[in-house]
């Protein structure tokens, strides 16, 4: 795993978000065993108290699962991976929002937009060589 830390949010906030990334995108799979805290410390170089708290926070939130003597697990609860990606897609959504509103865009400006850069991307994406 490898995170770039931004300094505008706390490391282990940024801890879980990349496991929800990859749950998300389905690099992490329910029942996935993920590594232990000391080894997550030492590849990441942050304290082992701030990945301990990332995976106590997971664990609340139903994300992961520990056993003892096993390691902690991606849980295997129905729809985990759904409601992750639709977790992150309502954030996206709402600081994207939020930000078009900070700049003065009503919904009809903004979703036309979108629409503009959405085609743009796909028309270059289908001219770059595979």
């Amino acid at each position: 795993m490898r995170i770039d830390f931004h300094p505008s949010q706390p490391i282990y906030l940024q801890i879980m978000d990349e496991f929800r990334r990859q749950i998300a995108t389905g690099l992490l799979k329910p029942g996935d065993k993920i590594p232990s805290q000391r080894d997550l410390a030492a590849t990441i170089k942050v304290n082992a108290n701030t990945v301990q708290r990332a995976y106590r926070e997971m664990e609340t939130l139903g994300l992961v699962e520990t056993l003892r003597g096993q390691g902690t697990f991606i849980c295997q609860g129905r729809g985990i991976v759904e409601e992750t990606r639709n977790d992150m897609l309502t954030n996206l959504v709402d600081d994207f929002v939020r930000a078009m509103q900070a700049l003065g865009l009503n919904e009809e400006t903004t979703l036309d937009v979108v629409k503009k850069r959405f085609s743009a991307m796909q028309t270059t994406e289908e001219v770059k060589p595979k």
